[in-house]
């Protein structure tokens, strides 16, 4: 047999095992928030040892959790030394997830297998890829042949609030400089770009008042009301702003969360609104966010009294293709379409994710592993989140293939 076929006949003997792997991660939780994420990690990193693989357990210090409105962050490193002179590869996948929410029909903490599918909350992302990526890793040791460079397993818990924690604090404290890439994503697209994202939090003061007598006071949701009718209205102007990235549409403003008000018969003195703006690959992060300050100022002067805060909670740049991420792209695409059976694009997604932080130090990146074509076929971040269990096998040996072809 090739070396490529030998990788994947070591996955297909090894398979249930990576399965059972990925059900004990699903079982442990990871809510985020509240972001008691620590557990996971120490569970993670047992099971790896299990497998041989010494993992490193990087414990963000609790007050900068704290700060961060979460619980325990712990971020692991397995480093895979070969032979000199070859390139050093970082797998990433984050372990942090939205809570479940309701309506679902499995356990979101049971990993229940119907149909071919695996159920449970990060089941599809990105706890998927803790498998795909420790598996593919097993299997290119498993040949025992020369390699050149090295391997790294990133499993980081802070995606879900921006990675200034997960692979931030890594890339930050010096604890990793790979040369190249590859991050949590879906098994039918290669993706080396993605939109940015401005999260801001907008608080509209005004002033309490009797109900019964609401001229003294100044109605902070009446200012409220014309600064969304205002940051709305942008969507229209946003629509005639196309990207020339495939996968990738227009900018988009959405107001998420809205909290103001004490009771129903006093003017509501004070209303907070958190808004989310998600900015194509061509946009200026800098002139987005003056855009928005300046649409806010200017419908909060129409209302005598309102004063507006404005804050900034998040600003994702915006993931683009760099130089250097050739070999791997196409790679990938050449063992996917082995694999799968078809063609295996590049595209952008709307979505934004934390291996934007390796891109923006000039390390090349991209997003591929174990998933459907879209992260709606997911339920990624809805009930019944799950993953076609043949999806996981074949992600696997196309990454395992990749690396092998990669550290030759």
């Amino acid at each position: 047999m090739t070396p490529h076929q030998r990788l994947d006949a070591w996955i297909d003997t090894h398979f249930d095992d990576e399965v059972k792997f990925l059900q004990q991660l699903v079982k442990v939780p990871t809510d985020t928030p509240p972001g008691n994420n620590a557990p996971h990690a120490e569970r993670t990193a047992e099971l790896l040892a299990g497998f041989g693989l010494h993992a490193e357990k990087h414990a963000v210090p609790p007050w900068a959790v704290q700060e961060y409105g979460l619980e325990s962050i712990t971020n692991l490193i397995v480093r895979r030394e070969y032979g000199g002179g070859g390139k050093a590869i970082a797998l990433n996948a984050h372990g942090d997830v939205v809570p479940p929410g309701d309506g679902w029909t499995h356990d979101p903490y049971g990993g229940d297998i119907e149909h071919g599918k695996l159920y449970g909350r990060a089941a599809a992302v990105s706890k998927s890829d803790f498998a795909t990526y420790t598996f593919a890793l097993r299997a290119l040791e498993s040949l025992g042949a020369p390699l050149a460079g090295s391997v790294e397993l990133h499993f980081t818990y802070d995606e879900e609030f921006g990675g200034e924690l997960g692979p931030g604090w890594l890339l930050n404290n010096g604890l990793t400089r790979p040369d190249l890439v590859m991050a949590a994503g879906f098994s039918y697209q290669v993706v080396t770009a993605h939109n940015g994202c401005l999260q801001m939090e907008v608080t509209v003061q005004g002033k309490m008042a009797h109900a019964a007598i609401p001229d003294t006071g100044v109605d902070a949701l009446q200012g409220a009301v014309a600064i969304l009718n205002a940051l709305y209205q942008q969507n229209t102007l946003y629509r005639k702003i196309s990207s020339q990235v495939r996968g990738i549409t227009h900018p988009y403003l959405n107001v998420g969360r809205i909290e103001g008000g004490t009771n129903t018969n006093v003017v509501p003195g004070k209303v907070v609104l958190k808004l989310d703006r998600r900015m194509i690959p061509e946009e200026n992060p800098a002139q987005v966010e003056a855009d928005i300050r300046r649409v806010i100022a200017d419908a909060a002067a129409t209302r005598p009294g309102i004063t507006v805060e404005i804050k900034r909670l998040l600003l994702a740049k915006a993931l683009q293709p760099l130089p250097g991420n050739t070999p791997l792209v196409q790679a990938l695409q050449r063992h996917g379409e082995q694999v799968f059976g078809e063609p295996i694009p590049t595209s952008g997604t709307p979505l934004y994710t934390d291996v934007r932080l390796y891109s923006e130090r000039g390390i090349p990146a991209v997003i591929y592993g174990a998933g459907p074509r879209t992260v709606l076929e997911s339920n990624a971040k809805r009930p019944d989140e799950h993953l076609v269990l043949e999806d996981l096998r074949r992600a696997t040996k196309v990454v395992a293939r990749t690396l092998f072809d990669l550290l030759q």
